[in-house]
């Protein structure tokens, strides 16, 4: 009796901090391995089920029992020199993790809209002028942090870089928008495969691009 009662119990508690979690990590559309021929299954595996939990799982502890309890995650990041830097560390890192898996595909040879070329042609010059700008945004970076394209508040395209897990929600960066496409160039991303050579990581990752979504994300950021 007494064990059933501690197992109701241990079931109350679990449950009870599955509906606090506000945040939570989004299924992935495609197997670790679905990126072979860029990104390794033990890479992936790694950077979803432990690094990116981890942010989840934190960004709900440094939240909870605050006021940024029940914003939403654009709201946090918006005000996010407000907060700790438990809430910038990781409300940062649960976002750009979460963007970053969508905008990853196995599919092949995917295309930018035609809404989106013209604008990356207006930009940029070209596809490879983009690539090659955000390449070495990333490849630019010191230490851990991020290579950006995002929609400026004029509509326009632009590429920015960011340390750590900040991103250009923030109020706390200079270039700010609404992000369409990150690459993560925090060593573990890319470490088991490339070693030290982040620039054959940022090279190759554009055969796994996922323009479809990168152009969905153009027209959303359009909108607001």
């Amino acid at each position: 009796m007494k064990l059933v009662k501690t197992t109701i119990l241990f079931a109350a508690l679990v449950s009870g901090q599955i509906a606090l979690a506000q945040f939570k990590q989004a299924p992935l559309a495609y197997s670790y391995d679905a990126l072979e021929g860029a990104i390794d299954a033990k890479t992936m595996e790694i950077h979803y089920s432990k690094h990116g939990a981890a942010y989840t799982a934190n960004l709900n502890k440094a939240i909870a029992g605050t006021s940024l309890e029940k914003e939403n995650l654009e709201n946090i990041l918006s005000k996010v020199s407000t907060g700790s830097p438990a809430v910038r560390n990781n409300a940062g890192g649960h976002y750009n993790h979460e963007l970053f898996w969508t905008i990853l595909t196995p599919e092949k040879n995917t295309q930018p809209t035609e809404k989106l070329a013209s604008a990356i042609k207006a930009s940029f010059g070209s596809l490879d002028g983009l690539k090659e700008k955000l390449s070495k945004a990333g490849a630019d970076r010191f230490g851990s942090g991020w290579a950006w394209l995002s929609v400026g508040k004029d509509g326009k395209l632009f590429v920015s870089s960011t340390p750590n897990q900040d991103n250009p929600l923030m109020d706390v960066v200079e270039e700010k928008g609404t992000p369409i496409l990150g690459i993560d160039v925090w060593e573990h991303a890319y470490y088991l495969r490339y070693q030290n050579k982040r620039a054959d990581y940022l090279s190759t990752i554009w055969t796994v691009i996922n323009w479809k979504e990168v152009s969905k994300k153009y027209d959303d950021a359009l909108k607001k």
